[in-house]
């Protein structure tokens, strides 16, 4: 069965750094892509970052020059280094990962993220 545990959210004041982790086990395929989204108050979930398993990344414009994905293909870990935190990034922040060979994204718990001050 495949699993996402997620770590690293709480609250921060504004201009303040997070970094978010997230651990998929379970799986009997390699990881395609994985990635994080996000969902603020009243609003739909949006993507934040995706990285694939050949390193290419993605992000959201509203994230780009402040985050940072990263992750470890061989053990199925993926990171979000959040700097310059705004207010407008308080959100509950979902793990994704889609693996080769299954036909659906795994997606974790959620971690809450505040930012205020």
């Amino acid at each position: 069965q495949v699993q996402l545990a997620e770590s690293g959210g709480g609250l921060v004041q504004p201009g303040g750094s997070l970094r978010l982790s997230c651990a998929a086990s379970g799986s009997r395929f390699s990881v395609n892509r994985m990635g994080w989204y996000r969902q603020r108050p009243g609003k739909e979930r949006e993507l934040v970052a995706v990285i694939t398993s050949g390193g290419t990344t993605n992000y959201a414009d509203s994230v780009k020059g402040r985050f940072t994905i990263s992750g470890d293909n061989a053990k199925n870990l993926v990171y979000l280094q959040m700097n310059s935190l705004k207010l407008e990034d308080t959100a509950v922040y979902y793990c994704n990962a889609v693996f080769f060979g299954y036909g659906r994204p795994y997606w974790g718990q959620g971690t809450q993220v505040t930012v205020s001050s």
